[in-house]
Order: C-alpha cells, then structure tokens, then sequence
C-alpha cells in the first residue's frame, strides 16, 4: 500500500470516528461532539434499563440485599474492563500516561474526587432500590435524574468554566424543577387511586372460610408483572393485582407512609447530583489541586477508582443488611446469599448494564462537558417506559393521575431538549 492511499484511509476514518485504527500510538480518547453524542445516547438506553431489571427481581420476591451484591460485582467488572481495554490502547506518555502508568503516579488528590463521586453513587443506587418499590420506577427515575440536573448540571456549568449558553441552561434547569414537582404530584395521586382500589376490597373476594386473600389464598398467576395469567385473572392496576404483588414483593409497602417513598428518592437525586462534579474535578483537576508537572487522570483511570469506592460501600452496606435488614425484610446471610440463583443471571446484566453506561456517559462528558452530560438525562423516559410495559404502572389509575403523568414526560422532554440547546465546546486543558 502507498502512502497516498495510507493517509487517505486515515483521513476516512478520523472522519467517521475517533477510530484507534490512525491514532498511531496515541491513547484512544472520544474528542468529536458526534462522538460524544453517540456515548450519551447508549448511556441513555443501560441507564434507562438496569433499574427496571432490579425493580423486576425486587418484584419477584428476590431480597434487595441479594439483588444489589450480584449487581455489585459486575457494576466493578465493567470499570476494569473498560480501563484495561480503551486505557492501555496506545504507548504511554508522561503527557497521556496508560491506565497502569497512572495508578503508580502522585495523583491522590483527584483519586479521592473520583473515590468520593463513586461513594455518593453507591449511596444514590442502593436508595434507588428501595424507592422502586415505594414510589414507583418511573416516578422514582424522574425526580431523582431531575435533582441531577438542578443541582450537578448547576455545579458542573461553573466547574467546566460556563461552556454552556446561561440564557438556555439555567430555563431548562427550571424546567426540571416543574418535572419534580410534577413527579411528586404524580406519586401522590397513583398512591390514592391504590388506597381507593384496596378500600373497595370487600367480602367477594373471601373464600368461604373468611380468610382474605390479602391474608394467603393462593392465586395462579404466570406473570404477575406483565399483568396477565392463564385465565387473565389479574390485570395490571386491578385490586387482585396489588395485592398479589404486595404476597410476592420482597419489599412490603401496603401501610407505609408515602413520605417514606419520597425521602428515600429525594435523598438518592442529591447523592447522585454530586457524583459528576467530583468525577468532573478528578479528571480536569479545575482547583489545581495536583503538583505542577503531573498529568490529569484519563477518564479510564478516573473510573476505576471511581468504581472501586462505589464497589467497596456497596459490599460493606449490603453485607451489613443482610443480618440487620431495613424497612421490616427478612434477615439473611452470606450462605444464603450464595445458595440464592434465582434471578442472579438478571442481577449480574444490570451491573454490567450500568457500569458500562456510567463509563459511556463519563467518555462523552469529557468531549463535550460534564454540563452536557448531566443534561442528557433521558433515561426516566426509558425507565418509565419499561415501568409501564413489564409492571402496568399507571393501569386503571384515575384520569387526574393521567394528565399528570402525561404532563411530568412533556415538562421532562422539553428540560432535556433546552438543555442540550445549551451545550458548548469544551477547551483544552493545561
């Protein structure tokens, strides 16, 4: 091959993509806003539906605790993966050092903004959990993806030097706000609907010793959570339906106080609300914490220890709740951890789920501002998507909790389309 046609080949593909084919010896790195766009977009798809898939189990009558330490190992396997494929591509450089070079190199001070981010994380994700079962899915994705945005798109517009347009950033910020009430709105309306449905439970639905079916009848239902059964006994949003979910759920809900459901989701969006700061500080080094002469960490390194912290908490919690469990479940233990299979195949997906849409979403933020990142925060629309397709949310709810289930996804849409109007370019850093 000549070199006219070499450098043509070359020329095609950076055209394309930032394809590691030409980039010589080079680290591989998204730069182009295309790039980082298509990072975003699959973020968006496995942020989206990893909390569907627990939320499922979680239904099922599989323990969170259970559910969340399968989780947490591929959650961590995705990270080293990650940072031993795209972070050893290329020669190392002191400039651009590998994913092995850095881990030796003085960098502490943004390995604790990455260790920190990872923290806030696991704490985020682990309340999730929780508020699925309280809130709903999709209600539970849209506030907390919404004080994602209010408070860390407002905390990385300053961090990465005001790149995006103020006049459009912050209206959409605003438009989030609406969304969480909204949301809020909607939680509380679904929630009464239920009460109203189960206070209608009357002695038809007795057996002829008296005994209610809240109380243990047995029910023949295939799939509960796509709300059909061999005789189509129990549509989704029907009385039988919530009262057989609530026999079969790990999480037991009827008679807890809707607060409950909306402090754990409020706490969750502020915790995840800071994970991308420190991710953003750990990586760009803004406050000029590293001695002068080291290079920033690479996102894949950034990532993994990012990931280590999230991964660590995770463990130590969830050992920790297997013998003293919250909110009324059943203890367990580490044997019976090991021993439990039903629907560890479906845990270990979402791990690997998120962790790969957290290190897209991480990629992209670091082409086009971790601003821009934080602003595509579709991923309710996927949440609420596969909450209302798997588990019949919102089924047989009154017309009032329609209209504002229709109104928190438009206000949502028209956040996410201002906000990413207002995404800028970042510049290079010394």
């Amino acid at each position: 091959m000549g070199s006219k046609d070499f450098f043509g080949i070359c020329s095609l593909s950076s055209s394309l993509s930032e394809s590691i084919l030409c980039t010589g010896l080079k680290m591989y790195m998204v730069e182009s806003k295309g790039g980082a766009i298509a990072c975003m977009l699959l973020a968006l798809l496995f942020l989206g539906t990893w909390p569907a898939v627990l939320t499922l189990l979680e239904r099922r009558g599989r323990l969170p605790q259970h559910t969340y330490l399968d989780y947490s190992i591929t959650n961590f396997l995705s990270a080293l993966i990650i940072a031993f494929t795209f972070g050893e591509i290329g020669k190392s450089s002191h400039n651009e050092p590998n994913f092995l070079a850095q881990l030796a190199q003085d960098n502490w001070p943004s390995v604790l903004f990455a260790m920190a981010g990872g923290v806030v994380l696991s704490l985020g994700n682990l309340s999730t959990q929780y508020a699925w079962a309280f809130v709903g899915l999709s209600v539970t994705e849209v506030i907390t993806a919404s004080i994602t945005v209010v408070i860390g798109t407002t905390l990385n517009y300053f961090l990465d030097d005001k790149i995006n347009k103020a006049e459009i950033l912050f209206p959409g910020v605003g438009c989030f706000l609406i969304a969480v009430v909204l949301g809020s709105a909607v939680h509380s309306s679904n929630s009464a609907d239920n009460k109203a449905k189960l206070n209608s439970y009357s002695s038809d639905y007795k057996d002829g010793t008296g005994n209610s079916l809240k109380e243990g009848n047995t029910v023949k239902s295939k799939d509960l959570e796509s709300g059909s059964s061999a005789a189509d006994e129990f549509q989704a949003g029907t009385v039988d339906f919530l009262i057989e979910l609530e026999k079969r759920r790990a999480i037991k809900v009827f008679g807890k106080s809707t607060l409950i459901g909306l402090a754990i989701t409020f706490f969750a969006g502020v915790c995840f609300s800071l994970f991308s700061p420190a991710f953003n500080l750990s990586t760009n080094d803004q406050w000029h914490t590293l001695r002068k002469g080291v290079p920033h960490l690479t996102v894949y390194t950034a990532f993994f220890y990012f990931s280590v912290s999230c991964f660590v908490l995770a463990i130590v919690l969830n050992i920790t709740f297997l013998y003293y469990p919250v909110l009324n479940l059943p203890k367990s233990s580490l044997k019976a951890y090991l021993g439990d299979w039903n629907g560890r195949g479906w845990a270990l997906v979402a791990g690997f789920l998120c962790g790969f849409g957290n290190g897209l979403q991480f990629m992209g933020g670091q082409a086009a501002g971790y601003a821009a990142a934080d602003a595509v925060q579709a991923l309710p629309l996927v949440s609420t998507f596969w909450g209302i397709v798997l588990f019949g949310e919102y089924r047989k709810s009154s017309r009032r909790t329609y209209i504002l289930l229709g109104s928190m996804l438009f206000m949502f849409i028209v956040a996410v389309a201002v906000l990413i109007a207002s995404s800028g370019q970042r510049g290079s850093l010394s």
